[in-house]
């Protein structure tokens, strides 16, 4: 699989999370309910290592 950015974001949508605002570069700040807290999602996710590690930071089970 070439990008696991898009199936990420899906995934957060699915489960409440939110976009919050821009960072720098190419990545965004999301908010999750689940933890109450903020983080980081690259625009493009190349590996499905960095993909499950945005959704453990967002409270989620790996997906990848």
């Amino acid at each position: 699989m070439g990008d696991y950015g898009p199936k990420v974001r899906e995934i957060l949508k699915a489960h409440g999370c939110s976009f919050h605002r821009h960072g720098k570069g190419d990545h965004d700040r999301w908010y999750s309910p689940i933890t109450n807290r903020r983080f980081t999602v690259d625009h493009k996710i190349k590996s499905r290592h960095t993909a499950n590690h945005v959704l453990k930071e967002a409270g989620l089970e790996k997906a990848f």
